[in-house]
């Protein structure tokens, strides 16, 4: 491999040092249309191997946009084909360095093949063998798919991600809204997992291949744990309603990797180590704060589908690898607006399948209020949750004990409905109640919720369950 090459470059940025072993270095375009000579397309503007990260083996590809502007061409995509094959056999991560200008014109239907039969290898690999795409320069038209194919996508700053330009959109250009901006296409359309600067990029994807197993027959990815199994999160009382910090003091060393932070935010997403061993988190989310505790965002604590699609799709990641799963539950109800109506029932089906469909060992933590249905599909003991935690300060029930009594006492005056509601929530939205039913397991101590999460995963280690025969469900 030649490391003055940009796509050079960026491999031995990303793997260890002088781990990266290059195959297929010779091969070259075929198609000579256009005057277009094999000797001008070295390696067919990919760079194509395997490596190491912290000593675990990884396969990458690197498009290199000094070569044919690092489009995709017939030999191009037998390189990243043949890396998939060998990355199946032998049960290992690809990650893939996309700085591309598209499909290559020059080679027509030659090229438009070469995008479905990377399609199809990203396919045959989903679930098996995990899957990081990583933006630097253009990742446009066809070859955006990559991205959604694969299991996580991780953009620099810069970088361009687009189905269409910005331009080519009706009523749109570019200086209007970029639509094809990191920005855009994180918070808003949902697809980029991690915005990175360029000096950063590889440390996040470094981060995230070290909390990955290698394959769905490795069970999780652990590492020697060196911090106190029972200490205390005395603090942790008052994150019920930022609960990135909450997951952040449960974590090991206090670390939590989140993904799309900016989408569906009412729902926070990522992985932290407990006793060395990753768990996925999903957990309600309705304020925000910055580095400097300074509070950014606030919502109702409602679930949207934006957040209901975001947790769904990394419930079935963390299923298929069987990473097991930690949820925070602190949720009154559903969005109610026009625009979250159209997809809200679509998308909160979907989580509640994702939670009912997952074999994987699951404890759900109630750290502040469960309402409704909304509290249902939050990974409830009714969807299967094996074990369900509550603070002693949380409350579950049908909705807010003030609007229940208004609708059970209209008509009957305000002391009715005040003493109405207060018998409303021992009666219904107590944790007592809950447990008494047997729909909590243990009600815990705020400060507690540490060691009690850590003990009952120990305790589930061995968890298996099987499904009833199918092919795959259909939602």
């Amino acid at each position: 491999m030649s490391n003055s090459s940009l796509a050079g470059k960026r491999i031995a940025s990303l793997l260890d040092e002088n781990s990266f072993v290059e195959i297929g270095a010779q091969v070259s375009a075929r198609s000579t249309d256009f005057n277009m000579e094999p000797k001008d397309a070295a390696s067919d503007g990919v760079v194509t191997g395997y490596g190491l990260i912290d000593g675990r083996l990884v396969y990458v590809y690197s498009q290199d946009p000094d070569v044919l502007g690092g489009s995709v061409g017939e030999m191009h995509a037998k390189k990243i084909v043949n890396l998939y094959n060998l990355a199946l056999k032998v049960g290992a991560p690809v990650i893939g360095l996309i700085d591309s200008a598209g499909l290559r014109l020059n080679e027509s239907v030659d090229a438009l093949s070469a995008f479905g039969r990377i399609y199809k290898a990203q396919t045959m690999a989903s679930g098996v063998i995990p899957q990081i795409t990583a933006i630097f320069g253009k990742c446009g038209g066809g070859l955006s798919l990559f991205t959604g194919i694969t299991d996580f996508t991780v953009m620099e700053g810069g970088a361009k991600l687009f189905v269409n330009s910005p331009n080519a959109l009706a009523g749109n250009y570019e200086e209007k809204n970029d639509t094809a901006s990191a920005a855009f296409q994180s918070d808003e359309a949902g697809n980029v997992d991690v915005v990175a600067s360029a000096d950063e990029i590889y440390g996040e994807i470094r981060s995230l291949v070290a909390l990955l197993p290698s394959n769905n027959d490795e069970f999780g990815a652990e590492c020697e744990c060196t911090d106190d199994l029972n200490r205390q999160v005395g603090d942790i009382s008052g994150c019920t309603t930022d609960t990135a910090i909450a997951l952040s003091m449960i974590a090991d060393d206090n670390s939590y990797f989140e993904f799309k932070s900016g989408f569906g935010r009412e729902i926070t997403t990522g992985f932290i180590r407990l006793n060395g061993q990753t768990v996925g988190c999903v957990a309600n989310r309705c304020e925000g704060y910055d580095d400097e505790g300074n509070k950014v965002w606030s919502a109702d604590a409602a679930l949207t589908p934006n957040a209901a699609a975001k947790a769904a799709d990394f419930v079935n990641f963390c299923d298929s690898f069987d990473i097991p799963i930690l949820t925070l539950t602190n949720v009154e109800g559903f969005a109610a607006d026009m625009c979250s109506e159209k997809k809200l029932a679509r998308s909160a089906s979907k989580l509640a399948f994702a939670f009912a469909n997952a074999t994987v060992a699951k404890v759900n933590v109630v750290i502040g209020k469960a309402f409704g249905t909304a509290g249902i599909v939050m990974n409830s003991k009714p969807l299967g949750c094996d074990i369900t935690m509550a603070w002693d300060s949380a409350k579950i029930g049908m909705m807010d004990s003030k609007l229940a009594a208004k609708v059970i006492f209209d008509g009957k005056g305000t002391d009715a409905i005040e003493k109405g509601a207060k018998e409303y929530d021992a009666l219904q939205n107590s944790i007592d109640a809950a447990a008494r039913r047997g729909y909590i397991d243990q009600v815990i101590a705020a400060a507690d919720t540490r060691k009690y999460v850590i003990g009952a995963f120990e305790m589930l280690y061995t968890k298996r369950e099987d499904r009833p025969f199918k092919k795959h469900g259909t939602v």
